[in-house]
Parts: structure tokens; sequence; C-alpha cells
């Protein structure tokens, strides 16, 4: 049951806030959320955070000059206060702000601007339609490892000029550190996850000394200016927006393809819809971002106490905006838990992106990702169909999803050659 803690502002209004564990929410966040959504604007989480649930205050608050990015506070109340993970934290332009924030994320803006990523949509469509060349004859494979998790890995490779043959290293490291970015974090997971930062930066400082010697067509070639030799903090900084890249660009949009392909295949008749009309893909992409985010929360820090509706969100507060909670607000959504790629209700800016000038850099090209996986999906594979049910986990921040087995008839390993291998028993293996 949810407990209270108790305080009052200088204005005398309380900021008593329901505490509600965080195993409790990440056991059935859709309903422990919207329970309390009805009934008051905000929650405390029993890990210290303040988690901001109705839609028009998720909305305003991205934006509110009574609120700015996390910083290291993020990290040091999960106890990481020093090594390369804290040094990511430190130095990322995901977690700054004000000059800082401008200065980590110039260099790399104009590569993201929409112009440049939209260039990048037939290449991105012919990286996913060779993974699933690879994989079509089998008949069955893990979508979220086989198919999710390399095609954005290879599409950030492709732009900072990665080998492809780096793709499986440096997206375990990702995937490693980024558990730290989870709601679901142990500090058990430490240890890997700071190895995992150390080697990461290892690689991005090793691949900007082999640009210098010899420079190329791509990101990193292009970020050397921008790298000062001669001032090692400065330097420093400027490789770890690299690193930001990386891991930014393989791990969240790995989530919402697995996502997006396991909602539609629970929902058949809007699967067989888009096999039919490829115009549904855009809506197909932006209601399964809002259905089941990869991202659940925003993090931000309260700088002065902030009314919300009776409550209070306490200066100094780190808080949680909780997109999962905003994204099934019936005050923004008609039916909001009701999945429906033809919804109509969708505002301008998907909120699964954030907002102001920490509005997502990659959302142009997490689009075309999402779009293009999608698009070769029901191409090459219409009657694709799920071995298990999509399992999400998590209630904040970045979101995991289980292993997702499907399978489609008429390969060496579809649930349909299984089947038949009895009569097949006597061949010659």
């Amino acid at each position: 049951m949810a407990a209270s803690t108790q305080a009052a502002t200088p204005e005398g209004m309380p900021t008593d806030l329901a505490t509600v564990p965080r195993a409790v929410l990440e056991a059935d966040p859709h309903a422990v959320l919207a329970r309390h959504r009805a009934a008051v604007p905000c929650i405390r989480t029993d890990d210290g955070a303040v988690m901001v649930l109705r839609a028009r205050d998720v909305q305003a608050l991205v934006t509110d000059p009574r609120t700015r990015q996390v910083e290291t506070e993020f990290a040091r109340l999960r106890g990481i206060t020093a090594g390369p993970l804290f040094e990511f934290f430190r130095q990322t332009v995901l977690l700054s702000n004000g000059e800082v924030h401008r200065r980590r994320r110039a260099p790399i803006a104009r590569t993201f601007a929409f112009q440049v990523v939209a260039s990048l949509r037939p290449r991105i469509r012919d990286l996913a339609e060779a993974l699933l060349a690879e994989h079509q004859p089998r008949g069955r494979m893990d979508l979220l490892a086989d198919y999710a998790a390399p095609l954005p890995a290879r599409a950030i490779a492709l732009i900072l000029g990665l080998p492809a043959r780096d793709v499986p290293d440096f997206t375990a490291w990702v995937y490693a550190m980024s558990r730290a970015l989870t709601s679901a974090w142990t500090p058990a997971e430490y240890p890997e996850a700071d190895e995992a930062a150390r080697r990461l930066l290892g690689y991005v400082e090793d691949l900007v000394a082999e640009r210098r010697r010899a420079p190329r067509d791509d990101l990193i070639s292009a970020l050397l200016p921008s790298i000062d030799e001669d001032d090692p903090e400065a330097a420093a900084e400027a490789r770890m927006q690299i690193v930001s890249l990386i891991v930014a660009g393989s791990d969240t949009t790995r989530a919402a393809l697995a996502i997006q392909t396991g909602l539609l295949l629970a929902h058949r008749s809007q699967w067989e819809a888009v096999c039919r009309d490829e115009g549904l893909i855009p809506g197909a992409v932006a209601e399964a971002l809002r259905f089941e985010p990869a991202v659940g929360s925003f993090p931000r820090f309260a700088l002065s106490d902030i009314p919300l509706d009776g409550a209070v969100l306490p200066a100094g507060a780190l808080l949680s905006l909780s997109t999962l909670s905003a994204m099934r607000d019936p005050a923004l959504y008609a039916d909001p838990d009701v999945f429906d790629i033809r919804r109509t209700d969708h505002p301008r800016w998907h909120m699964v992106f954030g907002g102001g000038v920490h509005r997502c850099l990659g959302e142009a090209l997490a689009r075309i990702e999402l779009e293009e996986g999608l698009r070769a999906l029901t191409r090459r594979l219409p009657d694709l169909r799920p071995d298990r049910p999509l399992t999400v986990r998590g209630s904040a921040a970045i979101r995991r999803v289980d292993e997702l087995p499907v399978s489609w008839p008429g390969g060496e390993g579809s649930a349909e050659a299984e089947r038949s291998a009895p009569a097949r028993a006597g061949w010659p293996m």
C-alpha cells in the first residue's frame, strides 16, 4: 500500500505525496499509473523521484523554466559517483543544460538535420531488407536480437563510419551501460555497466585517433575540428558526444521496433491492414510509440517549488515526467487504452521525443528506422506470427523488452517445418 511523506512549502501548501514502491509500479505500470492519475497529479516513488502523471503537466514541465534537465543527480541517486559510467553522466549532451548543452549539441546537430537524415532512408531500407533476407530462409528468428537490435545499430554505424564487424561489440557495451538509465537498475549491475562504459570510451578514443591519421567521409571525421587534443578535458567531453550518439542510436529504437511489431501482431487485423496499405505505416509507428513507449519518462530537476493541482513539486526534487502515464491520459486521447493505428488525435509533436531544447536529436532518424523496419517486415513476412506474447518491462526511463521469437510459414526453422519433421525422420542428415 502507498505510504505518505509529509512536508510543507513556505506558502503552506501541502507537499505530502503518496509514495508508491517501484516494485509495485514495475508489476503493473499502466494500471497503477491510471489509478493514481485519476486522483492526484503526481506521486513519489520509493527511490526518491517525484513522478508527474498527467499529460498537460508533462507537456508543460518539459520546457518550464522552473525545471532543468538533470545532470549528475540521477547518477548520484543510484550511488554512482566516480568512474567511467559517472563520466558519461557528467559529460553527455543528454544530461546537460544552458551553454554547456548548446556547446555539446551544436557540432552533431547539423548531421541530424531533417534533410540530411531523410536522404538516408533508402540506405536504411536496404539495411532492413538485407537483415530479413539473411533470416528469411530459416522461418524463425528472435525479432529483438536478430532484427530490432542490429537495424538501428547498423544505421548508427553507417552514419559514424564504424566497421560493421564492430556492431556486436559496441551494442553489447551500450546495452550494459543503458541499464543504469532504466527504472529496474540495481547496484549489482554497476560493475558490468562501469566496465562497459570504460570499453566504449576506449573504443571511441581509438576511432578518433584513427580518423586523425586517415580522415574519411563520416561523422567522426567531421567532428575532428571540435576535438581539441591540447585541452584534455575538452577533448574528453567532445569524444563523449560520440559515445552519446552510439548509446542513443542503438538502444531505444531497438526496443521501439520490437514493441511496435509485437503490438501489431497482437492486433492481427491492424497488422494485416498495414500489410495491405503501406500508407498506414506512419500512423502505426506513432500509435505504437504512444501505446507502449520505449522511453517511459524524462528526468527533470525542480529549481523551485512548483504548485500542481493542490500538490507541490518541491524544490530540489528529481522529477520523472511520465510519458507512460501521460500518453494514456483520457484528457488528451480518446479511448487511450485502445491501440488504434488510425488514431487522429496525436498531438503535432509526439510526446515520446520530449520537448524544448532537449527534444530528441535523433527523432527523424528513429522514425525512418521504425517505418522502414516495419515496411520490410510487412513486405517480406506478411504471415509473420509471434511464438509468445510481447512483454515490456519498466515503469520509467528506458524500458526493456523480453526476447520476441517469431516464425513464418515455409522456412526451415518455422513452426510449420517443425510440425512436418517426423515425416522426414528417415532422411539422411
